[in-house]
Order: C-alpha cells, then sequence, then structure tokens
C-alpha cells in the first residue's frame, strides 16, 4: 500500500476484493513449522488447530470451526460468549491473535504451495502426515454416521413400545371386566309431562251505553201581525 493516511489505509482494507482478503487471513507458525515449512504465517482454514495468544482466552488451543472472510474473523472451537437474552453464540477472533500448531493437509492446493522449494524428502513427509489426516478423517465420519445409526434405531425401539403398551392395557382391562362387577346405575325416573293449564279468562267489564239525548224541538214562531194592523188604519 502506497498511502501513508490512516483513512485511505482502511478505505482499502474495507473495499478490498475477497481474493485479497483471503491472504490477509494468516497467522504465524509456530516454531517448529517455520523451522519444517520454511515459512513464517499461513493463511487459516477449517481443521487448522490453533492456539490463541492474546484476549481472555489466551493460552486456548483447538480447532478452527469456521472462517470468515467478509468479516475478516475466525471460530474456534470451545470459545464462546453469552449475549444480553442468555443465549451462547461463538466467540469471534482475529487470526492475526492465533498461533498455528497444526496444519490442516488435506486440501490438494495447499500442500503444493507448502510443497514448493522444499527437498523431496519434506515433500514425503508432507504426503505421509496427509495420508493420516485422511484417515483420520473417514473414521472420524465412520464413527459419526454409527452414532447417527444408534440413535435412529432407539427412536423407533421406543416408537414401538409406546404403540404397545396401549394394546397390552387395553386386553388386561377386557380380562378384568367380566370379573368386576359392574356398578348399576340407577335408572332416571322418567319426566312428567307439565299439566297444561287453562288460560284465565279475563274478565269483561260491562260498557255503558251512551245515553241518548233529546233534543227538544223548538215552537215554530209567531207570525207577526203588524200587517194586519197597517190594513185596518187604512
Amino acid at each position: 500500500m502506497k498511502s501513508e493516511k490512516a483513512r485511505k489505509q482502511r478505505r482499502n482494507l474495507f473495499n478490498a476484493p475477497m481474493h485479497k482478503k483471503r491472504k490477509w487471513m494468516a497467522s504465524h507458525l509456530e516454531e517448529k513449522l517455520l523451522l519444517k515449512y520454511d515459512r513464517r504465517s499461513m493463511p487459516v482454514i477449517t481443521g487448522d488447530t490453533v492456539k490463541v495468544m492474546r484476549g481472555s482466552f489466551k493460552g486456548h488451543e483447538d480447532k478452527v470451526s469456521q472462517v470468515n472472510v467478509s468479516k475478516r474473523h475466525v471460530e474456534v472451537e470451545g470459545l464462546t460468549m453469552v449475549k444480553a437474552d442468555g443465549k451462547k453464540i461463538a466467540k469471534p477472533v482475529h487470526p492475526s491473535n492465533l498461533l498455528i500448531t497444526k496444519l490442516n493437509l488435506t486440501d490438494r492446493w495447499r500442500r503444493e504451495k507448502l510443497e514448493k522449494g522444499l527437498s523431496e524428502d519434506a515433500k514425503k513427509e508432507i504426503e505421509k502426515e496427509a495420508e493420516e489426516q485422511l484417515k483420520e478423517l473417514e473414521e472420524e465420519k465412520r464413527k459419526a454416521e454409527e452414532e447417527a445409526k444408534k440413535e435412529d434405531e432407539k427412536a423407533e425401539e421406543t416408537e414401538m413400545e409406546e404403540e404397545i403398551t396401549p394394546k397390552k392395557e387395553e386386553t388386561e382391562s377386557i380380562k378384568k371386566a367380566p370379573k368386576e362387577k359392574k356398578e348399576e346405575k340407577p335408572k332416571a325416573e322418567p319426566k312428567k309431562k307439565p299439566k297444561k293449564v287453562a288460560p284465565a279468562k279475563k274478565k269483561t267489564t260491562p260498557t255503558k251505553k251512551p245515553e241518548k239525548t233529546t233534543t227538544k224541538k223548538k215552537a215554530p214562531a209567531k207570525k207577526s201581525t203588524k200587517k194586519k194592523k197597517t190594513e185596518g188604519k187604512k
């Protein structure tokens, strides 16, 4: 990196392509491995045995379970942290804080890189180690498969027992049924039908007939005798 400015270095670190980030995820080799392979460091892969050199888990040694290139951290078996809600998760560790104590040689491409510039004797030793590690992996896989099969068989047996036990209980209950006296339940009395009650007659109050109003006839008005008087005067 040419620039000495921190902001430019950080920008290049975060925006670098994946093949460059993968090379930067390297850890130092132990002294024995350093002398054997004539290399100071190697990129970490899953299966490498690693020793923690810094932090609260300093001195812990175990295999690498996962490598996250995008986030630039490694997960080691046995390193866990507790979240605020109580869940346990793997603690991420930067590869610069690790020391490789044993290399995983099952990868063909890795062996080719290690064998460059080494003598034939060293190459033969690398091939032997790789064969031994491959055999160990096969044995581990076989053991895991056998354990899985045993667990499946146990689960099937428990299911069969659960199916058989209720059938036995049913047969035993049937055998015991005639010996045991059945409790006679009291017969339910027939429900009496309620008598139909005639609806009560409503009392009818006699309605008074309206009285006839007699209207007196007016007497015919008497004829005036004014004309007669006038005629007599004449």
